[in-house]
C-alpha cells in the first residue's frame, strides 16, 4: 500500500493517461457550394441539375430544392475549392444561381 499526503492509494500512483486527439488539417480548405432560389426554374430542372452535377441522390436533390425554395438558399455541397469550382461553373451554365463561400 502506498501513501500520498497521508491518503492511501490502492491503485498505481504513477498512472499515465494517453488521449488521441484528431485535428482537422487544412480547415481553410472546406468551402460551401450554395444554391440560391430563383423564380425561373422548375423543381424538376433543379433536381435533375443537382443529381447530374453534384452527384446527389434523388432524395438529397429533392430536399435541397425544397430548402432553396422555402429558405432562399441551401448548401448543396461542401469540400475543397478544386471540387466545388467545376460544379459551380456547371450550375451557372444552367442559369442557376450559386456561390462558393
Amino acid at each position: 500500500m502506498i501513501f500520498y499526503n497521508g491518503i492511501k492509494d490502492y491503485e498505481n500512483p504513477k498512472r499515465q493517461y494517453e488521449e488521441e486527439v484528431l485535428v482537422l488539417d487544412d480547415t481553410d480548405d472546406v468551402y460551401k457550394l450554395i444554391l440560391h432560389n430563383d423564380d425561373i426554374h422548375t423543381f424538376d430542372y433543379v433536381i435533375d441539375s443537382l443529381i447530374e452535377i453534384c452527384k446527389h441522390t434523388l432524395e438529397q436533390a429533392e430536399q435541397c430544392t425544397i430548402l432553396v425554395h422555402y429558405k432562399g438558399k441551401c448548401t448543396v455541397k461542401t469540400g475543397s475549392m478544386d471540387l466545388l469550382k467545376p460544379m459551380h461553373e456547371k450550375l451557372i451554365s444552367r442559369e442557376l444561381t450559386s456561390e462558393i463561400v
